[in-house]
């Protein structure tokens, strides 16, 4: 099964000092070895906003670059927005980003490999599945 992965879990396996044994991180690192990872558009603008110089951002946008964005169309945007309805009548908030990952994911039949704890709450209104950790010895 391929992954959609969340800007949470990019940001942190990029994140300088983080640790390599972090599960996330590991498992990150076998699903592109495994050419399962996904991207959207959005979640590489998310990663490559707010970068200090413009050699770190180069840096970044060519390490990138090796997952080309899923093309998104109309019915993802629809749903993305249908998703943020339900949810908010339920009382649950979320970004835009957020509810376009449900939908690309949904309508993709991917899961979501995420840290945000949002996703759990989403999950509990909308027919997503979010990426279990792997068991490690």
């Amino acid at each position: 099964m391929n992954v959609l992965v969340d800007t949470s879990v990019w940001s942190l396996a990029l994140r300088r000092g983080a640790p390599a044994d972090h599960f996330a991180i590991a498992d990150l690192a076998e699903l592109i070895g495994e050419l399962r990872v996904r991207m959207i558009g959005p979640v590489r603008q998310e990663l490559l906003s707010g970068v200090k110089s413009e050699s770190q951002f180069e840096k970044l946008r060519s390490y990138l670059s090796a997952f080309p964005d899923l093309l998104l169309d109309t019915a993802d945007f629809e749903k993305a927005a249908r998703f943020f309805n339900i949810c908010r009548r339920n009382g649950i908030q979320g970004s835009n980003t957020d509810f376009l990952i449900c939908s690309v994911a949904h309508n993709r039949d991917l899961d979501i490999f995420t840290s945000d704890k949002d996703f759990l709450d989403f999950r509990r209104h909308l027919p997503i599945r979010l990426y279990s950790a792997r068991m490690r010895e």
